[in-house]
């Protein structure tokens, strides 16, 4: 199947492949900041601003992972499993150091 014969196609795989960038790279950067407040070994505060600081870097690291050459099903369950992961990690360890 040649995707040149199908346009919109074409245009929804690219579509989804921003919303993988967009959403997923949002949803471990988020995921990555809960779970780093949670273990940084600092105040609250300073572990927060830490957490945010380092989750720039994990949203870039997830937008170029969305637009590599993988297969469009492995970029958004590489960027959806491991932010399901931190978020639970994150929540969980959150409860108990509270």
């Amino acid at each position: 199947m040649n995707l040149r014969s199908f346009p919109s196609l074409a245009a929804l795989l690219l579509l989804s492949r921003v919303a993988a960038a967009v959403i997923g790279g949002y949803a471990l950067a988020a995921a990555f900041a809960v779970f780093l407040a949670a273990v940084l070994p600092a105040g609250r505060a300073e572990a927060v601003i830490g957490g945010m600081q380092l989750s720039f870097v994990v949203y870039l690291a997830a937008v170029i992972w969305a637009f590599s050459p993988v297969p469009l099903l492995r970029a958004w369950i590489g960027l959806l499993l491991p932010a399901a992961a931190l978020a639970a990690l994150g929540w969980a360890l959150r409860g108990a150091g509270a």
